[in-house]
């Protein structure tokens, strides 16, 4: 058994298309299908369904696929290891962001490209739950997001910082003055809020639960750089991260008195995993970022 082999079956299991898979790997599907073939094979098992409407794979597929993604994982951490010894950042770092680490992200991600040119960033923005399953699959090196509900044992996350949902409006709401509201408060005002899945909403969901409270929930928007927008042209209101909006000019965050109201932002990566150089020196500009001691002062 190749490593070129496993990493072939690792592509086609993910597609589940030997046409998308065969192009991802720059080869023909031909050439891809005879891999796989010679595979099964060699271990006397068939490991694909296949017909003229779909791929599936089969049990005996199902069980090499955790084999070999980690059985690449480790060849690849080889690989680096070797590289690394050259006292070089190379390569390239994959980083997974929620939207509320975006100031962070930038002033980052500003600073390591300068320090380290030879390094290839690869941002990915989505939501936490995505983007920590993309992290167990060592597709992404580390995320940076707000803690989940329940930890996984798989992943290590460091504190970075503390902040509180706020209600978030533009200057000239008659909001703007104020020093810090209720839940019941809110409940007064028309809410533009982040889809169900986002870490804000969740937070937001998680403290109203068993409030008995009731909202006037205008919208609902999946992408906060338009929730912004939409809050500098009207007169509504939102609930994000504090975080969300340090670097945010015309806009106003008004902290919410509530009891379990905090959010952990932390940095994520795979607990006992092997971390990249250029991924411990990220890690360590991220801790001295002038974000986030903005964000550690609100």
């Amino acid at each position: 058994m190749e490593i070129r082999q496993l990493r072939h079956f690792l592509r086609v299991a993910e597609t589940l298309n030997f046409s998308q898979a065969a192009r991802e790997l720059f080869i023909t599907q031909s050439t891809l299908s005879q891999q796989i073939l010679h595979l099964e094979q060699e271990l006397n098992q068939q490991l694909f369904v296949r017909n003229s409407h779909e791929v599936m794979l089969t049990e005996a597929g199902e069980i090499l696929l955790p084999m070999a993604r980690e059985s690449i994982h480790m060849v690849d951490n080889c690989v680096l290891r070797l590289q690394e010894l050259k006292q070089l950042l190379t390569g390239e770092l994959n980083i997974g962001v929620t939207f509320s680490f975006s100031s962070i992200m930038a002033e980052t991600m500003t600073d390591f490209m300068r320090q380290h040119p030879k390094v290839k960033l690869s941002v990915c923005y989505s939501s936490m739950e995505d983007l920590i399953e993309r992290l167990l699959r060592h597709e992404l090196d580390l995320v940076l997001a707000f803690k989940p509900n329940e930890a996984d044992p798989r992943i290590e996350s460091r504190l970075l910082f503390n902040t509180r949902l706020a209600a978030v409006v533009n200057h000239e709401h008659p909001l703007a003055g104020e020093k810090s509201m209720t839940l019941e408060d809110l409940q007064r005002y028309p809410l533009v809020l982040p889809t169900k899945g986002l870490q804000a909403r969740n937070a937001f969901d998680r403290m109203t639960a068993h409030s008995g409270l009731e909202y006037n929930l205008k919208a609902e928007i999946n992408n906060v750089n338009l929730i912004f927008k939409f809050m500098y042209k009207t007169k509504y209101v939102t609930v994000l991260s504090e975080a969300s909006v340090i670097d945010e000019d015309g806009l106003t965050a008004i902290p919410i008195i509530a009891e379990g109201n905090v959010m952990e932002g932390c940095i994520h990566t795979l607990k006992n995993g092997y971390q990249k150089a250029a991924a411990r020196e990220f890690i360590r500009m991220v801790n001295e970022s002038i974000a986030i001691w903005k964000t550690m002062a609100l």
